[in-house]
């Protein structure tokens, strides 16, 4: 109940046009734009990184596609859904919603941009290494778990900064987009927001090679 308050709160502090937080990029990107392109281009060059370490090469994504409600490229036979965003194994691209995803940035911090792209990308990386899962619950936590590696070099790194209520902004991101029930059958599920909460933590903590 706590942490459903405290979202509310988040929420109706940037309607009310309340001064967003300082952002995580330390270049001092203070436009959205500005973030997800920073966001984009840090996550894919770590992974960059993380597979030389292994001796592979990372495949950069082919495209990086924002569209508007029902107007973004289709992934196969399945159409683009308005608040959403994609990864997309057969044009090896990323796709979402600019619209849905700006209204999370105003509204919830740059945050929210910095979980959702590197969710994304760790779709990309999990396509690369052939991750086999049977369910795709377990796919989707490990994508959080990723992106909170991910967050987590990056600000070891300096590349990005963490500020006081980051932490917060993070968690408060994931619980709005976890599943109101546990079903791990659902070939639709991404977990429930204390799990996807759990995984992101956990690599946060640990690094992608907990994941």
């Amino acid at each position: 109940m706590k942490r459903a308050l405290a979202l509310v709160l988040v929420l109706l502090a940037g309607a009310c046009g309340i001064m967003r937080p300082t952002s995580m990029d330390n270049e001092g990107a203070d436009s959205f734009e500005e973030d997800v392109r920073t966001a984009r281009t840090l996550s894919e060059a770590f992974w960059k990184q993380q597979f030389e370490q292994l001796g592979r090469n990372y495949r950069p994504l082919t495209a990086f596609v924002p569209y508007s409600g029902r107007s973004g490229p289709a992934c196969g036979n399945e159409p683009a859904a308005p608040n959403n965003a994609f990864y997309c194994p057969l044009g090896h691209f990323v796709a979402y919603d600019r619209d849905w995803m700006e209204m999370l940035w105003t509204e919830m911090g740059d945050g929210s941009v910095y979980v959702i792209i590197p969710h994304e990308i760790g779709h990309a990386v999990q396509a690369q290494l052939r991750t086999g899962f049977q369910l795709n619950v377990q796919v989707e936590l490990q994508a959080d778990c990723y992106a909170g590696g991910t967050l987590s070099a990056l600000v070891r790194s300096g590349a990005l900064r963490a500020e006081e209520g980051d932490e917060e902004e993070l968690l408060y991101s994931l619980e709005a987009a976890g599943d109101p029930t546990d079903d791990w059958l659902d070939p639709s599920a991404h977990g429930t927001a204390e799990q996807r909460q759990a995984s992101f933590a956990a690599g946060y903590r640990d690094g992608v090679n907990a994941c």
